[in-house]
């Protein structure tokens, strides 16, 4: 099947560099190339979102961005907190896929209890929805407190070490909780540090949302 499937990229943070912004897009169409990915980000969120005060500030942004893509074939939230997904649903015709949902499954097939990683102590709500007390949550790596964090070489080895303790607590996988995870492409340097399963973010969204423009374009 030669078929290309248009796919709108939310990206939940302000970046002023085109280019910057679709790293996730790039990384997608570099997964599956059937996707063909057009990116926005949403207005006055320049740390993203980590707490629960910025992702309901998040929400009605991310709705209107999301009818710029009404013609496209599915549109991604590309954050592990799946903001305004469910609204989504229920507004557009067209499959919305959550990367946090889209963690969740992946990360249900390697073992009863993920460890989850990310930016927030507390766990993002597709992961509490899924895993419930099964999940392994040891709060954030010390000094990263949001995604741009992750973008330092002190924020790199914070979450080296927390992703070890995650091992040594018991995970049977390590859910990574923050898209910024993927924009440092860290997944598998901690595959090879820990030696367990870790499911990158945007590889994740990448094949949830190709197997949905599948089963819904006939």
């Amino acid at each position: 099947m030669n078929q290309t499937f248009r796919v709108g990229v939310i990206r939940v943070i302000t970046l002023p560099d085109q280019a910057q912004a679709e790293i996730h897009g790039r990384l997608m169409e570099q997964y599956v190339p059937a996707l063909k990915t057009f990116t926005v980000c949403i207005p006055d969120q320049p740390e993203g979102i980590h707490s629960l005060e910025l992702k309901v500030q998040a929400v009605p942004k991310i709705i209107k961005a999301a009818r710029a893509f009404e013609d496209a074939d599915a549109v991604v939230v590309s954050c592990a907190d799946d903001p305004a997904v469910e609204e989504l649903r229920e507004e557009l015709d067209i499959p919305v896929i959550g990367a946090g949902s889209s963690v969740a499954a992946m990360a249900g097939r390697y073992g009863a209890h993920p460890g989850i990683l990310g930016i927030t102590d507390y766990a993002p709500e597709p992961y509490a929805r899924i895993f419930g007390d099964r999940l392994i949550n040891l709060g954030t790596p010390e000094g990263v407190n949001g995604t741009l964090d992750l973008m330092t070489d002190k924020g790199r080895e914070s979450v080296i070490r927390k992703a070890l303790e995650l091992r040594a607590a018991g995970a049977s996988s390590i859910a990574l909780s923050c898209t910024g995870m993927s924009t440092i492409g860290i997944s598998d340097l901690l595959m090879r540090k820990c030696g367990i399963p870790v499911i990158d973010p945007v590889l994740a969204e990448s094949v949830c949302t190709y197997f949905e423009c599948l089963r819904t374009k006939k």
